[in-house]
């Protein structure tokens, strides 16, 4: 029988939202160590320049390679979007493992009226990597996106309910609501933090 890798699971964000991704990955593999990286001193990423992204996500994988993980997640999506090539050129030996095509694969297979919406940091959004992604993988699909800057700070306020919450939520969402969307795409590792709010706003459909 081969050995069993007991090396861990790197995985990093820019802050606490990456630990919606380790709590996913210790129920589907309870048995797997997991190593964790938030860069809480320079959160949020999503509204930093391309270069300050690809600078932060080399040195967040450097540390990381420092626990010789058999694999690598990279639970922020500003990262997957701006910087998932980067790394997998500069680490060579390290297999990465991004959130974006997964997010991409599940919204394809559920939305039933091909539209779908994807909320997201600035970085993220412009990068137009979520709307490549989902066009590529279904020609028909209509994209509808927006910017939820404030979502980051206020998960990482642990302010994630409340009328304040829900104001924020409503000004940003209430155009994707009219859009007619039947698949949100939370296309930030901190949003799921939101989920209550977020889905009281858009509709539990």
């Amino acid at each position: 029988m081969a050995a069993v890798d007991d090396r861990p699971i790197g995985v990093f964000d820019s802050g606490v939202g990456g630990l919606t991704v380790v709590s996913c990955l210790r129920k589907a593999l309870p048995h797997e160590r997991i190593v964790y990286f938030g860069d809480t001193a320079r959160v949020p990423y999503g509204t930093k320049s391309r270069s300050v992204v690809l600078r932060f996500a080399c040195q967040d994988a450097a540390f990381l390679s420092r626990f010789d993980p058999k694999c690598v997640v990279i639970a922020c999506h500003t990262v997957s979007a701006l910087a998932a090539g980067l790394l997998r050129r500069t680490f060579p030996s390290l297999p990465f493992i991004d959130v974006i095509r997964p997010s991409v694969e599940r919204a394809v297979a559920e939305t039933k009226n091909g539209v779908v919406g994807v909320i997201g940091t600035a970085a993220t959004i412009s990068s137009g990597r979520y709307q490549r992604a989902l066009k590529q993988a279904d020609s028909r699909v209509r994209v509808v996106t927006q910017v939820c800057s404030l979502f980051v700070p206020l998960a990482e306020e642990g302010w994630v309910d409340g009328p304040l919450v829900e104001e924020i939520a409503r000004r940003y969402l209430a155009g994707m609501r009219a859009s007619g969307i039947d698949t949100l795409i939370l296309g930030c590792t901190h949003y799921p933090l939101l989920t209550g709010v977020i889905s009281y706003v858009v509709g539990e459909d």
